[in-house]
């Protein structure tokens, strides 16, 4: 099975926010935030904490959020070539190929540790900071999604 793509910057960011929220240092840090967010505002409710301390952290609270839903994917986007170019990438039983029209490279499946899907991409993972998008646009239709799907539930374990 072969797909051509090329990446949209809304897809891609998207993409990129789901990988970030996904990582479990930082949904552990997201959780503490949160909760620590919960605890300063019932304590400035109760009036244990000054508005003023209450305001701070609820201003570390908005630059973490804003952090992570935008500067940091957005960072990523900017920094990385591969999102402007155009791609095909050929599926086959014992590997996979990315071709460019600088040249290609083959990948054994045993080189993917795992995969995630999100609404617009398999998110194919070499490590645990390694990965390749790709965007199930560059399938024809559901049913070339569905078989590709298929293809790398079989070849790679879901992470």
């Amino acid at each position: 099975m072969t797909i051509y793509f090329g990446y949209e910057k809304p897809q891609v960011i998207q993409a990129l926010r789901y990988h970030f929220i996904s990582r479990r240092e930082i949904r552990v840090m997201l959780i503490l935030v949160n909760v620590f967010a919960i605890a300063s505002i019932a304590l400035y409710a109760f009036g244990k904490v000054t508005a003023m301390a209450f305001l701070t952290g609820s201003f570390l609270w908005i630059v973490l959020m804003v952090s992570f839903w935008f500067i940091l994917p957005g960072i990523v986007y900017r920094k990385a070539a591969t999102f402007k170019h155009e791609f095909s990438m050929t599926f086959e039983d014992d590997n996979f190929t990315l071709s460019h029209e600088k040249g290609s490279k083959s990948w054994p499946w045993t080189a993917l540790k795992n995969y995630v899907e999100s609404p617009h991409f398999f998110h194919l993972y070499f490590d645990s900071r390694s990965f390749f998008l790709v965007p199930k646009n560059g399938c024809k239709d559901t049913d070339e999604v569905y078989a590709l799907r298929q293809l790398i539930k079989e070849k790679v374990k879901k992470g």
